[in-house]
C-alpha cells in the first residue's frame, strides 16, 4: 500500500516510479480523490462544531426566555446532514483506499527498466554445469523411473498434480529437510509451522489481494489456501508494534504452496516445473528499514548457500521492472541449470518489498527512545522451491543407466545412499 502524503508531497516521483514499471501516471487521480475526501472531513467538522455551538446558544436563549425556534431549526437541519457527509467521506476514502491498493509497489532506483525477462540483468554466476559423455535428459524422462509419477497425479486431481513414490519422495524429503536445518542451523533463522489456510486480510496484507485472486485457491467458508508461506509468515506480525531491539526477525517453513496459475497457461505444463501443489522452503525477514538493503543481499546469499552445498551451477539475475511481482521493490532472481533443457530456470526468488506489505498490515516498530511509531520493511525468498530443486538434482547427477547420483550433503538424509536407482 503506498502512502497517501508522500504522493502528496512527491506527485512526480510517484508517477516516475510508475513509468518505470510501464504504468500510466496516477498521482493527479489519487490526489484529487484525497482532496475530496479531506474536505469532506473538514466540512464534517465545521458541521459539528457549529452544531455544538448552536446547541449551547438554545441553552443560553431558554436561560434568558428568547425564543429558541430558529436555532432549534438549524440544529435539526444540521443533524440531518451529517450523516450524508459521513457516508460520502467513507465512500471517498474507501475508493481511494481500492485505488491504492491496485497499485504495486515503486521499484528502487537501481531496479533497471525492462518489459519482461529478456531485460533482467545477470549480476553473477557461480558454479560450471556438468560434462556428460552422454545426451544428458530432461527430468520428465528420468523421473517416472524413480518415483515421479505424472500419471497417478493426475488421475487423482488433474494436470499438474504429481504423485512421488520411492526414491523421488525419499529425495523429495531429504531436500527439505537440508534445506531447514541450514537455514537454521548456519543462517538463525526461526523454524515455524504455518497454517495452510487464511483469511482475507492476510492475503491482502502481502498482496495477492485484491488484484491477484484468480491465481490462488479460495475454500467454501471464505478461507484461503496459501500460495506460499510467505503469506503466513510475514503477516505473523500484522496489527503489532515491535521493538526495534527485536528486529531483525528471521522466519522460515517448509510448506505446501497451492497455485492455481491461472495466468500461465500453456507453460510448463510437462513434468515437474510448475505445479498447482508444490512445497517450498521460504524464508522471510521483518526488519527496519535501515536494515532491509543488507538484508536482501544476506538473504539471498542463504539461497545461493544451499544451491553451492549441492554443488549446483547457478547465476544470480535481478529483475527487471517488467518481471517483477506486484509487492516487491527490488527482486532477485536465481536461476539453476538444468542440462536437459540446456538453459537456466528460476529457482528462488528474493525480494525486498520495503514498507509497502506493512502497510497493509499495520506492521510497526517503535525505535528506542521514541514514542513515534514506523512501519517495518518486509522481504521474502525461497529457499528453495522443493520440486525444482528435485528437477535440478535429478538431471544435473543423472548418469547413462538412468541412476542418479546423491550429493554428498544429502546422502545422511537418505541413511548414506549415494544413488537412486532406477525401477
Amino acid at each position: 500500500m503506498h502512502d497517501i502524503r508522500f504522493i502528496r508531497e512527491n506527485p512526480e516521483a510517484f508517477d516516475a516510479g510508475l513509468a518505470k514499471r510501464g504504468l500510466e501516471p496516477r498521482s493527479a487521480e489519487l490526489l484529487a480523490l484525497d482532496e475530496r475526501r479531506r474536505a469532506l472531513i473538514t466540512e464534517a467538522q465545521t458541521v459539528q462544531a457549529r452544531r455544538n455551538e448552536a446547541s449551547k446558544a438554545i441553552g443560553a436563549a431558554k436561560a434568558r426566555r428568547d425564543d429558541p425556534t430558529d436555532l432549534m431549526a438549524e440544529v435539526a437541519e444540521l443533524k440531518e446532514r451529517m450523516p450524508a457527509i459521513d457516508a460520502e467521506e467513507k465512500a471517498v476514502g474507501a475508493e481511494l483506499t481500492g485505488v491504492l491498493a491496485a497499485i504495486p509497489n515503486l521499484p528502487l532506483a537501481d531496479v533497471p527498466k525492462g518489459a519482461d525477462e529478456d531485460d533482467n540483468a545477470l549480476v553473477h554466476q557461480r558454479g560450471t554445469p556438468p560434462a556428460f559423455a552422454f545426451e544428458a535428459k530432461e527430468h520428465d524422462a528420468i523421473g517416472p523411473a524413480l518415483g515421479l509419477d505424472f500419471e497417478t497425479g493426475a488421475l487423482l486431481a488433474g494436470s499438474r498434480f504429481t504423485f512421488l513414490r520411492g526414491s523421488a519422495a525419499r529425495l523429495h524429503r531429504a531436500l527439505g529437510q537440508f534445506m531447514l536445518d541450514t537455514l537454521t542451523r548456519e543462517h538463525g533463522y526461526e523454524e515455524t509451522v504455518v497454517p495452510l489456510l487464511v483469511r482475507e486480510e492476510a492475503m491482502f496484507g502481502t498482496g495477492q489481494l485484491p488484484k491477484f485472486a484468480e491465481d490462488s485457491f479460495q475454500t467454501s467458508d471464505g478461507r484461503w489456501l496459501i500460495p506460499t508461506s510467505e503469506v503466513s509468515l510475514t503477516n505473523s506480525v500484522r496489527e503489532q508494534i515491535l521493538s526495534e531491539e527485536a528486529l531483525p526477525l528471521r522466519f522460515t517453513a517448509l510448506s505446501p504452496c497451492f497455485r492455481s496459475e491461472a495466468g500461465s497457461a500453456g507453460r510448463d505444463t510437462r513434468g515437474y516445473i510448475r505445479q498447482h501443489q508444490f512445497e517450498k522452503v521460504e524464508m522471510v525477514s521483518i526488519t527496519t528499514p535501515d536494515q532491509s538493503e543488507a538484508e536482501h543481499e544476506r538473504m539471498t546469499a542463504c539461497a545461493e548457500d544451499i544451491l553451492t552445498k549441492l554443488g549446483l551451477a547457478f547465476r544470480r539475475m535481478k529483475l527487471c521492472t517488467g518481471d517483477m511481482g506486484f509487492s516487491a521493490a527490488r527482486t532477485y532472481d536465481l536461476e539453476v541449470w538444468l542440462p536437459g533443457q540446456a538453459r537456466y530456470r528460476e529457482i528462488s526468488s528474493c525480494s525486498t518489498c520495503t514498507d509497502f506489505q506493512a502497510r497493509r498490515m499495520n506492521a510497526r516498530y517503535r525505535p528506542g527512545g521514541e514514542k513515534a511509531t514506523r512501519f517495518v520493511h518486509t522481504l521474502n525468498g525461497s529457499g528453495l522451491a522443493v520440486g525444482r530443486t528435485l528437477v535440478a538434482v535429478v538431471e544435473n547427477y543423472q548418469q547413462e543407466d538412468g541412476s542418479v547420483a546423491v550429493p554428498e550433503v544429502l546422502q545422511s538424509y537418505l541413511g548414506g545412499l549415494n544413488q537412486l536407482e532406477p525401477r
